[in-house]
């Protein structure tokens, strides 16, 4: 697991000759190890652009990103980052297991049986190890997404928006089965959302983040213990948290 750092944090995008976009401006940012945090903001307002930097897929224009005291590259390189975009991005040719086998090939090491086995059943697919993409919904084709982002025993995991294709009561599902894969990993979660709902259901702390250039404007550290339920979501409590989120995230 590890501790996510950003000091002073700003990423500027030039989209064209003469201009350009401040996306993050002097953004602070600490996560502790094992936490689960989710980051709620509207759209351009950088959300998908910290995850990039916490990736190492991308620089800051000043500032400093650091995981466990190092750049991000070191912990990429190390095949220890765990990856799930809202777009599965699985080889439509491969079955379950041979998506699974990729990040071991890519890191040029023999895939594991036993813990592909054993994620393929983490992720509730026993039974669908030969069945290719386009044979498995979209639910499952997002599982098989977040079972090979925990191929390699990532010590840090990021969400890219990763049931935003979902409809709303597959999502749901969803959210229940991630919070049960990640009380069993317990690694360290970076999750962008548009969705208030599921932040405050998955998270143990979420973020607000303004309009460009993104900045926190609010924090909440969620009050539900753990394991939550659909009976979590039908708490006052908890509508009162998702309406006061949605007034912050009003223009």
């Amino acid at each position: 697991m590890s501790t996510i750092e950003l000091k002073g944090v700003s990423k500027e995008f030039r989209i064209s000759r003469d201009k350009r976009v401040m996306a993050l401006s002097a953004m602070d940012l600490s996560i502790r190890e094992g936490e689960f945090v989710a980051l709620l903001g509207p759209s351009g307002c950088g959300k998908s652009t910290i995850l990039h930097l916490v990736a190492g897929l991308d620089e800051p224009s000043t500032g400093a990103v650091l995981v466990d005291g190092l750049p991000p590259a070191q912990l990429q390189a190390k095949q220890q980052l765990g990856i799930a975009f809202q777009e599965h991005a699985l080889l439509p040719w491969r079955t379950v297991e041979g998506n699974l086998e990729l990040p071991f090939q890519i890191a040029g090491r023999e895939p594991d049986r036993k813990q592909i086995a054993d994620l393929i059943e983490l992720v509730g697919l026993k039974g669908f190890e030969t069945a290719r993409p386009s044979q498995l919904s979209g639910g499952m084709r997002q599982r098989v997404s977040i079972a090979r982002a925990l191929c390699l025993s990532p010590k840090l995991l990021l969400l890219d928006e990763p049931f935003g294709a979902l409809d709303a009561v597959t999502r749901r599902f969803m959210n229940l089965e991630l919070q049960r894969i990640w009380q069993e990993k317990q690694i360290t979660t970076i999750l962008v959302t548009h969705t208030v709902e599921e932040a405050i259901f998955l998270a143990d702390r979420v973020l607000v983040m303004s309009g460009r250039p993104g900045r926190v404007i609010r924090e909440l550290q969620v009050p539900f213990a753990r394991p939550r339920n659909v009976e979590t979501m039908r708490r006052e409590e908890f509508h009162h948290l998702v309406d006061d989120l949605t007034l912050c995230l009003e223009p």
